[in-house]
């Protein structure tokens, strides 16, 4: 049985109001993301309020598992970014609309993680483009414990190594992800195809996906097992 979430531990962000949509939509998706950052919820917030591009998502969930609520899940903002060119090539005939109808009808939930590490003799390291020679590289700069690292026997979207999701981070997930599903009528049902592009996630088909679903270039969220075992719990 999931834990139910407690709203009134819910960190709200003073986030401006031209960074989303006030427009009421109705959800019928959840969308899992991780950051690619630190485990800083404040860092995320920030980076995105030096845009104007209205690119957030409505919760994040720090390392120690608290959940920052940017605006209400009724509103919507750009989260998914799937492009026009890629749905016409899967048979969309709305492919110039469709991504906007899923941001409009999805709820993104981001985890503060590093995602794809890159390991060499000093260690595991988060990965980045480096533009000088043409490949990702691991940044020097930042280690990460091998007991925070999820290895995988075949790479997943392109990365052996992950950095772990935090219990506390999963069972926010769990108890976030419950009480959605409650409020807007989401099934709660486990879609083990949601690893790989899904094209009932693109259609838009009720449930609970990762970015993954939606994009091949994202390797966001990944499927740590114990992240499998508390989907497939929901209830």
């Amino acid at each position: 049985m999931t834990d139910l979430l407690n709203l009134s531990e819910l960190i709200q962000v003073n986030f401006p109001e031209n960074q989303y949509y006030r427009e009421e939509t109705k959800k019928t998706q959840i969308v899992l993301h991780h950051t690619v950052s630190g485990p800083n919820a404040n860092g995320v917030v920030n980076w995105w309020l030096q845009g104007p591009e209205r690119i957030a998502t409505h919760f994040i969930i720090d390392a120690k598992g608290g959940v920052f609520q940017l605006f209400s899940s009724k509103y919507w903002a750009h989260h998914l970014g799937v492009k026009s060119s890629f749905l016409q090539q899967l048979g969309f005939t709305d492919s110039g609309t469709r991504n906007t109808i899923l941001n409009k009808t999805t709820i993104g939930i981001e985890i503060c993680r590093w995602g794809g590490l890159i390991k060499d003799m000093n260690g595991y390291h988060p990965s980045y483009w480096d533009a000088n020679i043409g490949k990702e590289v691991g940044n020097p700069k930042i280690v990460i414990p091998e007991n925070n690292v999820q290895e995988f026997e075949k790479p997943f979207r392109g990365y052996k190594y992950f950095e772990k999701y935090t219990p506390e981070q999963i069972n926010s997930v769990s108890k976030l992800v419950n009480y959605l599903c409650d409020r807007w009528n989401i099934p709660k049902s486990y879609n083990d195809d949601m690893w790989d592009i899904s094209k009932d996630a693109l259609a838009g088909k009720p449930g609970i996906w990762g970015h993954i679903s939606y994009r091949q270039d994202k390797s966001d969220v990944m499927p740590q097992p114990e992240l499998i075992s508390a989907l497939q719990s929901i209830q």
